[in-house]
């Protein structure tokens, strides 16, 4: 009988010994938890197709995020939606929109908390697209100055982190020149510089009220089938500076954050989108998987992959998972 020379089971045999050799640790540091606000008071709405997560009225906001920091995650990704939307998204750039005014409560209640604002119109916008639209497609250029309103108001509002999310070309240079020219230089930009056009996306469009009303996104983001011009855009990203570099979705790109990570010391983000949330939901509702082990396993696949910071709808039970 063949007896191994070679037992790599050694070093498996109790928990202990598998913490001290454990090569990727996952931490509630690492965590930026995604909240979706809306006007009125009081309101806590639930997304039906996103368990345990709701569009929050600015009052209940400032309740849940005082809970998200006592669980000690760091940081919040803010999305507005609000009463009223038209063509041009004029809510986004108002110094008194929903997201600028959640923005300021979030600061006067919880100021240690970090506040990064979604950049982007599709959820201020009528027709749902990303900026302005002109004879049917999103008119690059002319968003790009809308962008650079948009950030200057979430500055003035206190947000601590700007984060575009529109795959505009140029739009981390715009934002970036906006923001030094107005005397907001230290506030840094996390850029979602490979994000694709992903059908895992869909109950988030439902959170944030942001479907396109015709056609889709495949002319400014990204085509799933790419990973060479994932490293472009982040390159161009970095030219233009950016702080920090996002991947999105994350389960299913976990090849692009490793490549991305190869070609940049700057921090690598990770969105760990709703499609792939909800997925993990049903099949546990269903008793089919086990969702604490499955959702911990998805998130540290993606901090092995590379990525520093991952944005998660699971941010705050792993948090309480964590810390048991």
């Amino acid at each position: 009988m063949f007896t191994p020379y070679y037992r790599p089971r050694r070093l498996r045999r109790n928990e202990n010994i598998r913490r001290m050799v454990r090569e990727t640790n996952l931490s509630v540091n690492d965590l930026i938890y995604p909240l979706f606000v809306v006007e009125g008071s009081d309101v806590r709405k639930p997304i039906s197709s996103m368990p345990g997560n709701y569009q929050l009225s600015i009052d209940l906001l400032v309740k849940e995020a005082r809970e998200v920091q006592k669980l000690g995650i760091p940081a919040i990704i803010l999305f507005g939606i609000p009463a009223e939307k038209d063509a041009l998204g004029s809510d986004a750039t108002k110094n008194e929109g929903i997201i600028q005014r959640a923005v300021k409560a979030l600061k006067d209640a919880v100021p240690q908390l970090y506040v990064i604002t979604d950049v982007c119109f599709c959820e201020y916008t009528d027709h749902g697209h990303c900026g302005a639209v002109v004879e049917g497609d999103v008119d690059n250029d002319a968003t790009l100055e809308m962008l650079g309103e948009q950030v200057i108001t979430h500055a003035k509002a206190g947000a601590d982190m700007v984060a575009p999310s529109g795959m505009m070309d140029g739009m981390v240079g715009a934002i970036r020149e906006a923001l030094d020219d107005n005397g907001f230089e230290k506030i840094p930009v996390m850029s979602y510089a490979a994000k694709y056009s992903s059908a895992f996306y869909g109950p988030f469009r439902e959170a944030a009220e942001s479907a396109p009303q015709f056609g889709d996104r495949r002319t400014y983001q990204m085509d799933p089938a790419n990973a060479r011009e994932a490293l472009y855009e982040v390159e161009l990203d970095i030219e233009e500076g950016a702080d920090i570099i996002m991947v999105k979705p994350a389960l299913s790109y976990l090849d692009i954050i490793r490549r991305v990570r190869e070609i940049t010391d700057l921090p690598v983000a990770a969105y760990n989108v709703s499609g792939e949330f909800s997925m993990v939901k049903a099949a546990a509702q269903l008793g089919w998987i086990d969702e604490k082990k499955v959702a911990m396993e998805i998130l540290t696949s993606i901090k092995r992959a590379g990525a520093d910071l991952i944005l998660t709808y699971f941010a705050k039970d792993a948090a309480k998972w964590l810390n048991e």
